[in-house]
């Protein structure tokens, strides 16, 4: 298998995933501390799919770590199979979460006026930091599916 910037068990690898992490922990946080987030499934979904990639994320920052400490390569035919059905699982469960959530601040915002009562800059910032999130998941989803079609 070849070598791309941000495979696993690279320093650019770890830094993506750590990303990923901190972007998707950022959304959850921004989420959480906002009021009344709870009455809105599109905004619980969010926090749902955020979870699981903070999760997804953390285990394969750790195992990044691993390799880099253990100079071991994480190249295996069916250990990149993982990462990418993972990759992409995570990604489309967080743009689905994204882009639902988006469009209910955007109707909230701009078609009924109810960011005057409820104040939405926390949500907004929330949905802005998992879009973030996402776009470094799909870089990583297609890294993932390079290195899987060039072994």
């Amino acid at each position: 298998m070849k070598d791309f910037p941000g495979t696993p068990g690279t320093i650019t690898g770890l830094f993506l995933r750590i990303s990923q992490f901190l972007f998707a922990a950022g959304a959850i946080a921004s989420m959480a501390t906002a009021e009344d987030f709870t009455n809105y499934t599109a905004f619980c979904y969010l926090i749902a799919s955020m979870g699981l990639q903070v999760i997804w994320c953390l285990g394969l920052a750790f195992l990044d770590a691993y390799a880099l400490s253990k100079k071991k390569l994480l190249r295996n035919a069916i250990l990149v199979s993982l990462f990418v059905v993972g990759d992409w699982v995570t990604a489309t469960l967080s743009l689905a979460a994204a882009c639902s959530s988006a469009g209910i601040i955007v109707l909230y915002d701009r078609d009924l006026g109810y960011c005057k009562l409820l104040g939405c800059r926390k949500f907004q910032i929330s949905v802005f930091l998992a879009f973030i999130s996402w776009i470094l998941i799909q870089i990583s989803s297609l890294i993932m599916f390079w290195l899987l079609a060039a072994g």
